[in-house]
């Protein structure tokens, strides 16, 4: 598999997801500081505003391409620009200066964002990580509860680290019971197949490339193993809230129809997604397959269900965990339900 051709995609920090507390204070301090400029722009009397879209190439992201592609931003009304940034703390950084009024971010991104200050609301979920985020193991490891001793590798502050603490919780174990291996996922899977380290926590690609390079490697846990923790969503700025509802409604509604675009024509929505991550969706199979999208219909339900009652207190709790929140959030103040609703 060429690794180098796969750089737009996996070599994103998307999905490494670094987010040190030190830069979310860092674009805190900047929140304060800023003259409260906004992107938005006004439309027509009683019209949409524009938006500034925080987001990076990872295929979680990818109705938004498609929304777009296939004409439903255009269609609802809405103005989107695209703006591709290269590491989460640029994107909390432009979010909380008003440089960008929504974004695409981790669940858990969204919470450390708030717990800055920051002020935004969930207004969408856009997927689940089930498959695409994993725990791999050769044959002397068979469940997470023989991860006792063991050297794992997996990489700090990221997905991998959250998916590590929610094994480690679930097996009755913590971080002294392990022999912590930090380094890049995409490094992860490499040690493991070399036998550097008993286990590894990677992702898509790096988990099908694994998979095929040593047949002995087998996922002991993964995403879906833990629902919703690793998981995206889209946030919208208090402004953009407030200023413009029907905006928030026309994106909410945007992505909606491009889900249902998607499960009507897989193979066309997965080519538009990976050209524009820069891959070939054949390449993405195993990616695609490991994410579960939200419709908006699927919003509905987990905003009055299993996002509210079990994803936040989950994501919230092993976040805190692993050392990415310090302090309690007001989950009840994190999300505006009402637009997956109308």
């Amino acid at each position: 598999m060429n690794t180098t051709r796969r750089t737009p995609l996996s070599g994103m920090p998307r999905r490494a997801r670094r987010l040190a507390v030190a830069a979310v204070a860092a674009a805190a301090l900047l929140l304060a500081g800023c003259s409260g400029t906004s992107s938005s722009s006004a439309g027509g009397e009683g019209g949409n505003v524009a938006v500034s879209l925080g987001t990076q190439p990872w295929i979680g992201y990818g109705q938004w391409y498609v929304a777009q592609d296939q004409g439903i931003l255009e269609k609802n009304g809405v103005d989107v620009n695209m703006v591709q940034l290269n590491t989460d703390a640029d994107k909390i950084s432009a979010f909380a200066s008003g440089q960008i009024n929504a974004a695409n971010v981790a669940t858990h991104t969204a919470m450390m964002m708030k717990e800055a200050g920051v002020d935004l609301k969930i207004v969408l979920i856009e997927d689940y990580s089930e498959t695409a985020d994993a725990m791999l193991a050769g044959p002397d490891v068979t469940s997470i509860s023989q991860l006792k001793g063991k050297k794992v590798a997996y990489e700090q502050g990221s997905t991998s680290d959250l998916l590590l603490h929610a094994a480690l919780d679930k097996a009755n174990l913590t971080m002294s019971d392990i022999q912590p291996v930090p380094m890049a996922a995409s490094d992860a899977a490499a040690a493991l197949i070399s036998k550097q380290v008993d286990v590894a926590i990677t992702y898509e690609p790096y988990i099908t490339t694994a998979l095929e390079q040593d047949s002995a490697l087998k996922p002991i846990f993964s995403g879906s193993d833990a629902p919703g923790l690793i998981s995206d969503a889209l946030v919208v700025s208090g402004k953009l809230l407030s200023d413009s509802p029907t905006t928030v409604q026309a994106l909410v509604d945007s992505w909606g129809e491009a889900v249902d675009y998607y499960k009507s024509d897989t193979e066309a929505a997965r080519g538009v997604i990976a050209k524009q991550v820069g891959e070939d969706a054949s390449a993405l199979s195993s990616a695609f397959d490991g994410v579960r999208y939200f419709d908006k219909a699927e919003n509905a339900t987990a905003f009055s269900g299993e996002y509210v009652s079990d994803v936040l207190p989950l994501a919230e709790r092993v976040a805190t965990e692993a050392g990415l929140l310090t302090k309690p959030v007001d989950l009840t103040a994190l999300y505006d339900s009402q637009f997956v609703t109308n």
